[in-house]
């Protein structure tokens, strides 16, 4: 079992290694994202391999912008490597419709705060036109 051990990697050594924080890899544990890793007899986390590329896999998918569902749904779908892709595609698609709209809604609100800030010359706060703006839109 010691050699074992020697194998795996504590919660810290995986924290680094996937740049993931010790607070999430156990959150991660908790909602079921990652399966319960082996116990030292003193109680301590042992990460495999396959648990710290699980790890990166989550790690990754959230930089672009997953849920936690569908990293859920994702991971469920890699574990059944012969099923069709037609599921992971569907929801590859709707995630970049998604991120799309996200898009426009940032390029409008760009927009509009460039209007706000050209109309701002300085002076004082009574006479600020960002303030003035913001304010009509309530």
């Amino acid at each position: 079992m010691v050699s074992k051990m020697r194998e795996a990697l504590t919660i810290g050594e995986a924290s680094r290694r996937t740049g993931i924080k010790v607070p999430t890899i156990r959150y991660y544990e908790q909602i079921g994202l990652l399966p319960p890793p082996r116990r030292s007899a003193g109680n301590r986390r042992w990460y495999r391999e396959d648990e710290i590329r699980r790890l990166a896999f989550i790690r990754h998918a959230r930089d672009l912008g997953f849920e936690i569902g569908d990293i859920r749904t994702l991971l469920a779908l890699q574990d059944q490597p012969e099923r069709s892709c037609d599921d992971i595609d569907t929801l590859a698609r709707d995630h970049l419709a998604s991120i799309q709209d996200k898009i426009s809604r940032l390029t409008a609100l760009r927009r509009e705060m460039k209007r706000i800030l050209k109309s701002c010359r300085g002076g004082r706060v009574a006479e600020c036109r960002v303030i003035e703006s913001i304010g009509r839109a309530v």
